[in-house]
């Protein structure tokens, strides 16, 4: 008589694992931002992805080593798209605080809700995440945020909502191993060549370097894990509902970790931005809330 083993268990359930997930990438922008002052944002973008692609790199060797041409191709605008998302959202945050950089970043994924429902309630929510970028706005009377930060901050969400609809196209041509490696070393083409420049030799001091490995795991191999554990346990509707709070948890953290206060106008603004990803994840049929290493 044969015994059955049982599964293997996941290390954490998938509700922690997808809040831990969210600490986890918060923490690394956190992390990324102390290396501004040295290497500057464009520099940290490039060192970033650089260890990323090379973590990511080892970790699915053989699945690169598997790739076909036709594989590479569908992955090139992914991965350019990724490139450029993580250098305008690191642009914004050298000028915002960490919290509001990701609130206004995540219209993003909320605009991809909403334009693919069409639901009439959803024209609520868009109004109302457009009542938190309102608050947010260098224009509010009293508000010191830098409007060249909420710029970038917005091109990021842009780039962010073009990732989420690439990642569906490709994610039928290649496996999601292949999408991750080969997207995180295509992601270097532009910020890479960028950020060398600017920074220089700084990249290769030992602290640098082994600062920009804490972000880069931070930011990309640990999340990635956590979330894939969270993904396969949890319906996409509640994976959708806990990846809505990261705006607040980004604002927590750059308060803990970076000293950045906001006040009660820019606190509403997460609010209603989170509010409006809640609800137009509550009204779709599958969250599009897609995975990002940001």
């Amino acid at each position: 008589m044969t015994q059955t083993t049982p599964a293997s268990r996941p290390f954490l359930p998938p509700v922690p694992a997808a809040i831990a997930a969210m600490l986890s990438i918060q923490a690394g922008a956190a992390f990324a931002k102390s290396l501004f002052a040295t290497i500057g944002p464009m520099g940290t973008t490039s060192l970033r992805l650089a260890l990323a692609a090379l973590v990511l790199g080892l970790i699915h060797q053989k699945a690169l080593r598997g790739m076909k041409f036709e594989a590479w191709r569908a992955i090139l605008p992914y991965g350019l798209v990724l490139g450029l998302m993580n250098l305008t959202f690191y642009l914004s945050v050298e000028r915002l605080p960490l919290g509001l950089a990701v609130t206004l970043e995540f219209i993003g994924p909320l605009g991809v809700a909403v334009l693919s429902s069409r639901k009439p309630l959803d024209y609520l929510w868009a109004l109302l995440a457009g009542l938190g970028i309102l608050l947010i706005s260098p224009w509010t009377p009293g508000s010191n945020v830098d409007p060249i930060g909420v710029m970038w901050a917005l091109i990021a969400g842009v780039f962010w909502g073009l990732y989420i609809v690439m990642g569906q196209k490709v994610s039928q041509q290649a496996s999601s191993r292949q999408i991750v490696a080969a997207g995180m070393l295509i992601a270097c083409i532009i910020p890479f060549p960028i950020g060398v420049f600017t920074a220089g030799t700084a990249l290769l001091e030992p602290a640098i370097l082994l600062t920009g490995l804490a972000v880069a795991v931070l930011s990309s191999a640990l999340p990635y894990s956590l979330e894939m554990v969270a993904l396969k346990a949890l319906p996409a509707r509640t994976f959708g509902i806990l990846m809505s709070v990261e705006p607040a948890i980004a604002a927590v953290l750059g308060m803990v970790f970076l000293k950045e206060h906001l006040n009660l106008l820019q606190w509403m603004a997460i609010v209603c931005v989170i509010g409006a990803s809640i609800g137009s994840t509550l009204g779709s049929r599958n969250t599009t809330h897609a995975e990002v290493l940001n």
